[in-house]
């Protein structure tokens, strides 16, 4: 095992709340932070493709998803004391604390389908709709990561903490997050 840094990477399922976790994180800690997502649908914007194509495109472009998670690592080498809310951020940083959000897929395409933030890349008529879509997604993540990786983002093996965030608040998943993170550092 390498050293322990200060540094918690968020993964889970889609729509899990890493985002909204990674930002209460980043207040109770006063840590920064360092977002895939964020950059994964900038490109697929710019592309002009919704973030399901996007994945799809990525399968086709292996480069191109392995800079994405090499950008992750190379960050933690300069920087501490930071949340990493990325899919394979575990994979990237294995010397971070390894949380893995989890949520029925009911909850999950609700939560995303109610997200304004997700209309540009994720713009759905119906909740079904992107329900099937978060399914797709998931598949083409999983197909991906194990073709480039060899590795399954949901094995629960992967990480120090499991959070089922379907019936919780983000507040208190936060709060679950730091309690174990600091025994953690301390162990």
């Amino acid at each position: 095992m390498k050293n322990k840094k200060n540094i918690i990477s968020l993964a889970g399922d889609l729509a899990s709340g890493k985002g909204t976790i990674s930002v209460i994180l980043i207040q109770k800690l006063n840590y920064g932070v360092y977002r895939n997502g964020e950059y994964v649908r900038k490109l697929a914007k710019e592309m002009g493709m919704d973030i399901t194509s996007f994945n799809e495109y990525l399968g086709n472009h292996p480069e191109i998803d392995m800079q994405i998670e090499k950008s992750a690592s190379e960050y933690a080498k300069e920087h501490d004391n930071f949340i990493i809310d990325a899919r394979l951020g575990w994979y990237a940083v294995p010397e971070s604390f390894k949380v893995y959000l989890k949520v029925d897929i009911d909850e999950a395409a609700k939560r995303a389908f109610n997200d304004a933030n997700r209309k540009n890349v994720e713009n759905f008529l119906t909740l079904e709709d992107h329900k099937k879509d978060l399914i797709k997604r998931f598949n083409l993540e999983n197909e991906r990561y194990w073709k480039l990786y060899r590795v399954h983002k949901e094995d629960i093996s992967n990480y120090d903490l499991v959070v089922d965030t379907t019936n919780i608040t983000p507040e208190q998943a936060a709060d679950v997050i730091i309690n174990e993170y600091m025994k953690w550092l301390k162990n």
